[in-house]
């Protein structure tokens, strides 16, 4: 949680490296080789089914074609990687794509490790013949890995890309483990957010942060955090969750996945995110109905172009508003937000139940945020903020609960 980062970027590196000894292995490396084991059988019995009898009959033995089946396998998970780093959600995944790209050098900076040679071969031999890393005669192979550093944070010395590279170079030393970076075994996570160093075994071989979402828009936001904000409003059975400005859908979408006895409604003013929106929604409509022995009938979510200042929804009727406001970066200006947050607010606090809504606003420009809330604060509450990191930009998400004060009546729709 609070670790001492020296200023001396060479001591800083040497630390980091140090850290690989200390850390306990055995228990993430046992997770990792069980889950792979699982994914194994299922990509097989995938592949196994999708054969064609075309391509049966040009293979002549069976070892032929179950080498050609890992092959294929493998073949996916570099189009899976390169996927994942062909589009950058953000300036941070390009800082981690390129950190990865220019590791070449990993192998080079361990000879200065060779102190811990000894040790490492000795504890971590049995590890390192675990896994996925076995052939058909049951002989071990040494595995293969890749180091991915994530960095935010001004404080320190060194850049991502020499923190994966020494860290790397510490694990390989460690585990007796071959360095490469597209076709690997195991990808070893070093995430590090100002003073808090967090180390992990990537399991899934794609970020689950694109999860659902096919249709990317200028500032689509990552699935993962749309869940998290979700969360925190601790969703109920049949509540109304309302996204007012919802752009491609990544909030809507992932409520309607994870709280389908909700219903979610999604809005935007902008045509062209409500068109993105409508296609994720068809793409994920799809990929139900292709999941064997679905019962999908649908999911329970609306997208409505509107305007926000001016929704077209009854006073008091949505128990949940969770939406990612505009920056005032790649969309929108921070001198239109002056105006803008006020006015959202209000219209927030009109539709949202007195006493029992309650909302997560996602924003960056928080000093415009304070000065809009300040002037609602008879409609809202200011409970937790939740400081979150944005593709390197310092962002917060704020819980507000409704008051029981009565909002203002626009003119009615209904």
């Amino acid at each position: 949680k609070d670790y001492q980062f020296k200023e001396n970027k060479e001591d800083a590196l040497k630390d980091l490296e140090d850290l690989v000894k200390k850390l306990p292995w055995t228990d993430p490396l046992k997770v990792w080789e069980l889950n792979n084991s699982l994914k194994k059988k299922k990509t097989k019995r995938k592949k196994h089914n999708l054969q064609s009898a075309a391509s049966k009959e040009k293979l002549n033995e069976d070892g032929e074609e179950e080498g050609t089946d890992q092959k294929d396998a493998g073949k996916q998970e570099d189009c899976a990687q390169n996927a994942a780093g062909v589009e950058p959600a953000s300036g941070q995944d390009t800082e981690e794509t390129q950190g990865v790209a220019s590791r070449n050098g990993e192998e080079g900076e361990d000879n200065e490790q060779s102190d811990a040679k000894g040790e490492s071969q000795a504890g971590s031999g049995s590890v390192s013949q675990a896994g996925d890393g076995k052939t058909s005669e049951g002989e071990a192979k040494v595995l293969k890995f890749r180091v991915t550093c994530n960095r935010a944070g001004d404080k320190h010395s060194f850049t991502s890309n020499e923190a994966a590279r020494d860290f790397g170079g510490a694990v390989q030393e460690h585990f007796q483990w071959k360095a490469d970076m597209t076709n690997f075994d195991v990808e070893v996570l070093l995430n590090i957010h100002n003073n808090e160093v967090v180390v992990g075994i990537a399991l899934t071989e794609e970020s689950l942060h694109r999860r659902n979402i096919t249709h990317f828009g200028p500032t689509t936001l990552r699935s993962t955090l749309a869940y998290g904000m979700l969360r925190l409003c601790d969703p109920q059975p049949t509540d109304i969750i309302v996204d007012p400005m919802c752009g491609t859908g990544a909030i809507p979408i992932e409520g309607a996945t994870e709280w389908p006895s909700c219903y979610h409604i999604a809005g935007d003013n902008n045509p062209q995110a409500v068109k993105r929106a409508a296609n994720n929604i068809c793409s994920l409509l799809k990929k139900n109905e292709n999941k064997e022995s679905s019962t999908s009938l649908g999911i329970p979510l609306d997208i409505i172009q509107w305007d926000i200042c001016n929704l077209p929804l009854r006073t008091g009727s949505v128990d949940i508003i969770v939406t990612d406001m505009p920056f005032g970066k790649r969309i929108g200006s921070k001198k239109k937000n002056w105006d803008l947050y006020p006015a959202c607010l209000t219209e927030m606090g009109r539709i949202c139940t007195p006493g029992t809504g309650r909302a997560a606003l996602l924003t960056q420009d928080k000093k415009c945020f304070a000065k809009a809330l300040s002037r609602m604060g008879h409609i809202w509450r200011k409970g937790q903020t939740v400081w979150v990191n944005v593709g390197g930009l310092h962002a917060a998400v704020y819980l507000l609960k409704r008051t029981w004060e009565r909002a203002e009546e626009k003119r009615s729709f209904w």
